[in-house]
């Protein structure tokens, strides 16, 4: 078994109050879980309007299989134009760990 996180840190466009970043934030969360089927939600910086951290899991039998999903969320974070990605923390446990 093999299990993956991902932790997104995310600086937020033109965003003025906590209701319009969770209307940037809540479409990207469900889009991660609806496409890839893992585990996500925001994690951090719920107090700021103009940050955000993203936390992602998936447990998978196949590390290959892992690592590709969890390189999938990384571009479709990165590739989101309404935020500007500021750093990802990537772990990966697997059976020797």
């Amino acid at each position: 078994m093999y299990v993956g996180t991902l932790s997104f840190d995310l600086l937020l466009g033109d965003v003025r109050s906590l209701k319009e970043k969770r209307s940037v934030v809540r479409p990207i969360v469900a889009e991660l879980q609806r496409k890839y089927a893992v585990s996500a939600a925001e994690v951090d910086h719920m107090d700021l309007h103009r940050r955000a951290v993203i936390g992602l899991a998936m447990v998978s039998g196949d590390a290959g299989h892992l690592t590709d999903v969890l390189d999938r969320c990384e571009r479709l974070v990165a590739g989101r134009p309404e935020v500007e990605l500021l750093s990802v923390r990537r772990r990966f446990h697997g059976e020797d760990d």
